[in-house]
């Protein structure tokens, strides 16, 4: 007990471990939710639902499609596509035909699709049309035979869908040409699927089911590679955390994160279908009105998203004006929650927004607050059940409260490694221990802060500069609606720090920024370069990306 305070901060009725062994894999799972859930919608997209029974009967046509193919259990498949009602219905479709799933970000260019694809084996795809003229470029450096093709609009019924197919390659022309070789439609092997049965086939707990990269943040994309059992236990952990908070049926969340990204494919899809939650898909998350609009049509219960998303809906006056009684749980993950959001968001909703913190190797939530109301700002939370983390020095020696450090994670949630990189992996995992490469501390009483990335620390003149600190800082300017900082090289002092800002009040100068930064900082964590800009680039999940502010 000495050495996990965190347990005595735990929520009545939260246990400190959870039982890993409850699943064999990750279909007896499914199975079992989706028979125990079959009456209740599982999925909604642009105003058309599903019921799990729905889901459960047409992903398990869709596996045996993939074995009728001659795909075999363990052979990687890419699924590349936005939210839509065809997603979860191929993604457990493969993992009932015990395919391991490579999730393509859509937005990939053909140079990072070609590096996933060929990094991974992948042998077959699951892509949006949007997409495809991107895969004809790559295809023939791939191992890629089996192409299955899926539309916006196919499963939203004849007429809708056709009308929605309509707007998207006729109107908007959001489909460019593509010539790709024996394709197959998403709908053409869901009927195919009908007059195969999936095959037999062992599915153990430490069976690799998903590779899912790495954000590419830094350096080149890898591939974790994720178990039944890292999954199985990161979703059972969450479901623990989550307590007394959620009653089954009747939860309804909203799904703006992109289900290909390991937040919202751990979260959003497993979590919720062990409730028999509906689940809303948002298709195009910058489509702030759309957003808005399905808010304000379901009775949203439990939002996840990151933080520029709840920063943009905070500074919008349409999302200030709508109902908020029915939410209970909002939860910010994928990169550090801004104090002044989280303030902002609590005093327009009502709700706190609780912050958790994970990786995409440990599948991937390590910490999170309390979602009881009692969520502390700016702390990332505690640890999940069964989950150990500790502060080390540079040497790997653990270190006490109160001192900054890297941070690491041990627990059933870590990835087996990275696939095909043996290196990488003996530097990530060491001794049990996963190496995260974020600074942070812990204090007395067990809940955590991060402080910022190793890699984007800078240092001013022997001084340490987190960016984070200097972002909150500015961020609290009523006049600044976003803010990134990064540091930039200079003879005297090593580094300074630049600031790039996007203004909320157009009157706002540099001059403005600097005396408020000296009034709340050090002189040296004061930013020596402001920049404004329009925006500021973000990865298709809404990370702010430092890398190419950098650059």
């Amino acid at each position: 007990m000495e050495n996990k305070p965190w347990l005595s901060q735990y929520p009545a009725g939260i246990p400190a471990n959870i039982n890993v062994d409850q699943y064999e894999n990750m279909v007896d799972f499914l199975t079992e939710s989706m028979q125990k859930f079959a009456a209740l919608p599982a999925y909604e997209c642009m105003g058309k639902t599903i019921t799990y029974k729905e889901v459960d009967q047409l992903s398990t046509q869709f596996g045996a499609y993939l074995h009728s193919r001659g795909l075999q259990p363990k052979d990687k498949i890419a699924l590349m596509m936005p939210n839509l009602l065809q997603f979860p219905v191929i993604l457990f479709g493969c993992l009932k035909a015990g395919l391991t799933i490579v999730n393509t970000n859509p937005l990939y260019t053909p140079r990072e699709m070609k590096h996933q694809f060929t990094d991974s084996d992948v042998k077959a795809i699951v892509i949006a049309d949007n997409f495809a003229a991107n895969l004809e470029k790559v295809l023939p450096e791939t191992q890629i035979d089996t192409i299955i093709l899926t539309s916006i609009g196919e499963m939203l019924g004849s007429i809708k869908g056709s009308i929605v197919d309509f707007m998207v390659k006729k109107v908007k022309r959001m489909v460019p040409k593509y010539n790709l070789p024996n394709t197959v439609t998403f709908t053409e092997a869901i009927k195919t699927g009908k007059k195969f049965q999936i095959k037999k086939f062992e599915n153990c707990a430490d069976d690799v089911i998903v590779h899912q990269y790495t954000g590419g943040t830094t350096g080149v994309a890898k591939g974790a590679m994720l178990t039944n059992r890292n999954l199985i236990a990161n979703m059972l952990q969450i479901k623990a955390w989550l307590g007394n908070e959620l009653v089954e049926g009747k939860e309804i969340v909203l799904t703006p994160l992109p289900l290909y990204h390991i937040f919202a494919f751990t979260v959003n899809c497993m979590v919720m279908v062990s409730y028999g939650a509906k689940n809303v898909l948002v298709t195009n998350p910058r489509d702030m009105p759309k957003f808005i609009e399905e808010f304000k049509k379901n009775k949203i219960t439990i939002l996840t998203a990151v933080n520029t998303l709840f920063n943009a809906l905070t500074n919008n006056t349409e999302f200030q004006k709508l109902d908020f009684s029915s939410l209970k749980i909002t939860v910010g993950g994928g990169m550090a929650v801004q104090t002044s959001v989280a303030q902002k968001w609590k005093a327009i909703t009502g709700v706190t927004l609780s912050e958790g913190y994970g990786l995409t190797e440990s599948s991937p939530v390590a910490t999170v607050n309390p979602i009881d109301g009692t969520a502390r700002l700016g702390s990332i939370g505690l640890p999940v059940p069964s989950t150990n983390i500790r502060i080390v020095d540079d040497g790997r020696n653990p270190l006490p409260p109160g001192e900054i450090g890297e941070l690491q994670i041990q627990g059933p949630q870590v990835m087996k490694g990275y696939y095909n990189k043996f290196q990488e992996t003996e530097d990530a995992i060491v001794d049990g221990w996963l190496n995260t490469g974020d600074i942070a501390l812990m204090e007395e009483d067990g809940y955590f802060r991060i402080v910022d990335r190793k890699k984007d620390m800078i240092l001013v003149s022997g001084f340490n500069v987190y960016p984070n600190e200097i972002e909150d800082v500015i961020c609290t300017h009523p006049k600044v609606l976003e803010c990134a900082v990064v540091g930039m090289p200079n003879e005297k002092s090593g580094e300074v720090v630049r600031a790039c800002i996007v203004k909320s009040d157009k009157s706002l100068t540099e001059k403005e920024i600097k005396a408020f930064c000296r009034e709340n900082m050090t002189g040296y964590k004061v930013p020596r370069f402001i920049e404004f800009h329009d925006e500021l680039p973000k990865s298709n999940v809404g990370k702010i990306l430092r890398r190419k502010l950098k650059e």
